[in-house]
């Protein structure tokens, strides 16, 4: 093979790869620009009884002092005291916490038992049908509201009708003084600012589960064994015609932070349930049913193929290198290799040499889950929950 080949190969795939990270969001961006939709956050002018009723509902496999923390926080939320309720349904199958461990609580929380099998979606299944209010709120065990975001995803589903199902924006845990942020901090930066883009646009494609409110009368139950209840939804509400919105103010903080090998085992589940749900709501694979289809393509299946992508672009950069290398011949070769060992042990080199190993790090445990979920897919294999 020439050096040519190589380099083209190079050049092919990193520019696909830039089409996928940096051009699409970059379209998307300038698209909700150009539409106008970019909105103020809404100051909550409406009086208590004009606003709807809220169910903060909790689907958790938590331990009940875990849990108790967790709703003590939903019911500190500055949303009327009267108009909002909390509902907490146990996994069935996996659960370390009963409903007598909340005697007493209140008559503001219901605590009920998840459906069979267990699983998130048949125990979110249960508390949605304890709630009789006109908005549900989803959440978490682990995540903390400011004490205004209910009230903020209120606001925003009351002042626009087309949106079925909005977002919150959830924050990472701060990181120790100096440290630099971790690639997977990058990445959620990222993705929350394309989540604000998208639904400027349209419609974002999915919500973040530890925060997203919708509205009561369009819930339909979910499919048991369902990983992605974050994304099935909302996609189905856009293929009925609905919208999905985002909500910048609406925060909740996620206090712990994860090694790599645990944000690989996340990313495993949720890009495994990515394939799922082609599986179980394949309309969303159909560009004339899917009015976000190009979104969902970008967004969500062609990041699945980064992986091979940068294994053919660095395949390409090889080729070049070594076919370059071949011509200077050994002697040019063994200089230019005993100036870059010599630059790579100076002392100044040696915090970049870590930091780079870190992102290194984290990037091949990312790219390793794209792997792994893109095999449980081919295989139909959906049961990825690991504590």
């Amino acid at each position: 093979m020439t050096r040519a080949f190589f380099a083209t190969l190079a050049i092919a795939a990193a520019l696909l790869l830039l089409a996928i990270w940096a051009l699409y969001p970059l379209l998307v961006a300038a698209g909700a620009a150009w539409r106008g939709r970019r909105r103020r956050a809404v100051a909550a002018t409406a009086s208590d009884g004009e606003l709807p009723t809220v169910t903060a509902v909790v689907a958790s496999a938590d331990d009940a002092a875990t849990i108790r923390g967790r709703v003590d926080d939903l019911l500190a939320s500055s949303y009327p005291a009267a108009k909002l309720r909390v509902v907490v349904a146990l996994d069935a199958a996996n659960g370390r916490a009963t409903p007598a461990d909340f005697a007493g609580a209140g008559p503001r929380l219901t605590v009920v038992v998840g459906d069979p099998p267990g699983g998130k979606a048949a125990t979110l299944n249960a508390g949605v049908r304890a709630a009789d209010s006109e908005l549900l709120v989803f959440t978490d065990t682990h995540q903390r509201f400011h004490e205004d975001a209910i009230m903020r995803l209120v606001e925003y589903l009351r002042h626009e009708p087309r949106m079925g199902i909005a977002s919150g924006s959830l924050d990472l845990a701060a990181r120790e003084p100096g440290a630099p942020p971790t690639l997977a901090d990058r990445y959620w930066r990222y993705e929350r600012w394309l989540r604000e883009a998208e639904s400027r646009l349209h419609s974002a494609v999915g919500v973040t589960g530890a925060i997203y409110a919708m509205r009561r009368a369009l819930w339909a139950p979910l499919p048991a064994g369902l990983i992605l209840d974050d994304v099935y939804t909302p996609m189905r509400l856009v293929l009925a015609g609905h919208r999905v919105g985002f909500v910048d103010a609406a925060r909740a903080v996620d206090g712990r932070r994860f090694a790599p090998e645990q944000e690989y085992r996340r990313k495993v589940r949720t890009l495994t349930g990515v394939l799922q749900l082609c599986a179980w709501l394949p309309d969303v694979l159909v560009p004339w049913r899917n009015p976000i289809w190009l979104q969902f393509v970008f967004h969500k299946l062609l990041r699945l193929l980064t992986p091979y992508i940068a294994l053919l672009f660095a395949l390409g950069v090889a080729g070049v290198a070594v076919a370059f290398l071949v011509a200077l011949g050994p002697r040019p070769v063994g200089v230019l290799a005993g100036v870059v060992l010599l630059v790579a042990l100076l002392p100044p080199a040696r915090p970049l040499l870590r930091r780079a190993r870190g992102l290194l790090t984290w990037g091949v445990a990312l790219q390793a889950a794209a792997v792994t979920a893109l095999a449980n897919g081919l295989r139909g294999r959906w049961d990825v929950w690991r504590r």
